[in-house]
């Protein structure tokens, strides 16, 4: 059997263009392996060096003051990059996020690691807009096409964002065939900050009951049968 492991990523910027020099602020991936859950994901707050904008500000609501003591991209980049390799990337407007990682790892001389393969990304952006053309395709609208919470969601946040978009990828690509929770969880696994918890609820389904006719309802179901098949003169098919 093939195995076939994902990040679910998104980030929080400092401002909208990599081009004038905007950072990364926070990244959040979320893994699945052949489309569960397997419970480890990647977290991490940056310290930008730099201002944010008002208006980036706005949309995430995390503060310069937040990120004083987080560390710098360059400290992450080895652990993230450890993380990311060798999977599939599903990622929502793929161009605004890879753009922001490829110039932090460009600052870095780090150009032979730059997520550039296209064969490894998927954009749920452009997929939504080749299934759904002319509506609206951010995060929120296909929640609530598909159905995902995201009451949780008043602000933008990397790993919630990430978590909620792995949920709506697996909806609009045919849905999960099983859920798999990892077990505990190492330190590894849930490494970097946990201001966001995320809790995944799992529905605990009874099994269907199977109800058998019994021998009167067999034999009231043959009489039907045969009369339907004498006036249609057609032979049964039950």
């Amino acid at each position: 059997m093939t195995i076939t492991r994902q990040v679910v990523l998104d980030t929080e910027t400092t401002g909208l263009e990599w081009t004038q020099d905007h950072r990364i602020i926070e990244i959040g991936c979320v893994e699945l392996i052949n489309r569960r859950f397997t419970g480890r994901h990647f977290h991490r707050y940056i310290n930008p060096q730099r201002e944010i904008d008002a208006g980036a500000m706005e949309v995430h609501g995390i503060t310069q003051e937040y990120l004083e003591d987080k560390p710098t991209f360059d400290i992450i980049a080895s652990e993230f990059l450890e993380f990311v390799s060798g999977a599939e990337l599903v990622i929502h407007n793929a161009v605004f996020d890879l753009g922001f990682l490829n110039h932090e790892l460009r600052r870095m001389n780090l150009g032979d690691n730059l997520l550039d393969d296209p064969s490894r990304v998927v954009d749920t952006l452009l997929m939504a807009r080749q299934l759904h053309p002319g509506q609206r395709n951010n995060l929120d609208a296909l929640c609530k096409r598909y159905g995902v919470d995201n009451s949780q969601r008043t602000l933008h946040g990397a790993l919630l964002d990430a978590e909620i978009l792995a949920d709506v990828y697996l909806l609009m690509t045919g849905g999960q065939t099983d859920l798999g929770l990892g077990g505990e969880q190492s330190a590894t696994q849930m490494n970097g900050d946990s201001d966001i918890k995320i809790k995944r609820l799992v529905a605990k389904r009874n099994a269907l009951k199977v109800v058998y006719a019994d021998e009167t309802e067999l034999e009231l179901h043959d009489k039907t049968i045969t009369s339907i098949a004498s006036k249609s003169g057609q032979p049964d098919l039950w």
